[in-house]
């Protein structure tokens, strides 16, 4: 007899149920072990923290906790003096282990000062990034890791938190720790490869390394390791104008990102017979932009298949920040016609196509003053969008990043289920100064970026055009919606 609730399906259904079940219970275990990094909270005003944290057994079977962080020189205050400017920071280190648990415990709190120095005054606006790592032994377990970086001068403080876990390496089964990824710019003068604190790394970081220990304790059963770097299948374009129909849910722009669409991009099989802790390192070289996923699995006899998986984001060379001709030249495709945008992308060389930029603000705003102020204006907000709305793609190419590129922050933001509104105004039923956006999917471990895209309208095309021409005329600077 099936149990009541079972009567009412075939047995081929029910097969089904179970296969879908299983499979979804088994992803669900992998999508958990899969380490997609951090985005960039950026708030204005506030110092750019940006976090990570690996558990590492080293050589001699210690775990350990690398903490790393970077803080944006630009987000901070300077005192300038004998033309030296000078800022100081205060970091503070907390671990936790066990966290949300009836065990939890504080098992390490460290403060340190930092004063960072440069005899050039255009630190206060630089996105480079001061760095800094410190490494923590502790036992195996969970861990929660708070940093805050406090602005000595401005007193405001940003706080960044983030998980990890040590294995034991003194176990009979063998264990995969998390995967760590380190950039190097080659061509940098002193080149060095630095712990990535985000999800985006620069494709100026032309050499990526790949690290992370494999432990194994039994020496009569060996480890078969097998890895694989999938790149996946995203949506790239920039966001299309305001008053077009909206896309398509069978559209790329519509998916977003797609899991289960990839291409292999190399994959290996090796076997370790030793005992013990093993570092083990993968590297590639100039990956093409786009989103990627290092994955890792092995098993011993019949147990369990254990699996590690680590995504990345390849973006531009100086991603969030805008420095080459090209990165420049790309946003302004919200200010342009197509053909306008055309002629200026077909430009090949990098002076001439900052020449043509040049030419573009003159020629509409014909004051050299204002055009500095608009330019100022219009990259920062790019860099900002990328800052706050990156996911699968540059932040500025996507529909919350394209709006407030044009119309500046929302003064009211409201989320309610999938559906996020943004208001430039008190009264929050004008249609001219209220906007909609609906999230594609939900923001899960499966799918764990917000893809929100605007509700557009025919209505909108008089009010995007008027935008247009504020930026493009310069008044943008004494009128905004």
């Amino acid at each position: 007899m099936y149990p009541s609730f079972l009567k009412r399906y075939s047995i081929k259904e029910i097969f089904l149920f179970l296969t879908l079940f299983t499979i979804a219970a088994c992803s669900s275990t992998k999508y958990d072990n899969i380490d997609r990094g951090e985005g960039y909270n950026y708030r204005p005003g506030f110092p750019e923290l940006r976090l990570a944290a690996t558990g590492h057994v080293d050589a001699n079977n210690t775990p350990k906790i690398i903490v790393s962080g970077d803080v944006v020189y630009g987000s901070l205050i300077y005192s300038g003096k004998d033309d030296v400017f000078k800022a100081e920071i205060d970091i503070d280190v907390q671990i936790i282990k066990n966290p949300e648990t009836d065990e939890s415990e504080v098992v390490a709190n460290e403060n340190y000062s930092e004063v960072l120095t440069s005899l050039n005054n255009r630190i206060v606006y630089s996105q480079d990034v001061f760095s800094f790592e410190k490494t923590y032994p502790m036992g195996p377990g969970d861990y929660k890791i708070t940093v805050s970086v406090t602005d000595g001068a401005s007193g405001q403080r940003s706080q960044r938190s983030v998980l990890t876990s040590l294995p034991n390496p003194q176990d009979n089964k063998p264990h995969i720790t998390e995967i760590r990824i380190l950039g190097k710019d080659s061509s940098a003068a002193d080149p060095a490869f630095k712990q990535a604190t985000t999800y985006d790394i620069q494709s100026s970081l032309d050499s990526l390394k790949f690290t992370f220990q494999v432990t194994n304790n039994n020496p009569d059963v060996p480890i078969n390791l097998n890895s694989r770097l999938l790149k996946f299948k995203s949506d790239t374009s920039i966001a299309r104008p305001m008053n077009y129909n909206d896309y398509s849910p069978s559209s790329m722009a519509y998916k977003g990102i797609v899991y289960d669409d990839f291409e292999i991009i190399q994959s290996s099989t090796r076997e370790l017979n030793q005992t013990g802790s093993v570092i083990i390192e993968f590297g590639f070289k100039n990956l093409d932009r786009g989103n990627y996923r290092l994955e890792v699995t092995t098993k011993q006899g019949d147990d369990e298949e254990i699996y590690k998986g680590r995504d990345f984001g390849i973006k531009s060379p100086n991603y969030p920040s805008l420095r080459t001709a090209k990165e420049l030249a790309r946003p302004l495709s919200y200010l342009m016609s197509e053909k306008e945008y055309d002629n200026l992308m077909s430009i090949s060389t990098s002076d001439s196509l900052k020449q043509a930029i040049d030419r573009f603000w003159l020629a509409n705003v014909q004051n050299a003053s204002t055009a500095k102020s608009v330019i100022s204006l219009y990259y920062e907000r790019v860099e900002e969008a990328n800052k706050q709305f990156s996911n699968f793609k540059e932040g500025w190419k996507t529909d919350p990043g394209m709006m407030y590129i044009l119309f500046g922050p929302p003064w009211y933001v409201d989320r309610f289920g999938e559906q996020m509104h943004w208001s430039y105004a008190y009264d929050k039923e004008d249609p001219e100064r209220n906007f909609t956006f609906y999230r594609t999917k939900l923001n899960n471990k499966f799918f764990p970026f917000d893809n929100y895209l605007l509700n557009r309208s025919n209505f909108y095309f008089t009010l995007q055009n008027q935008q247009i021409e504020r930026w493009r005329s310069g008044s943008i600077l004494t009128y905004n919606l």
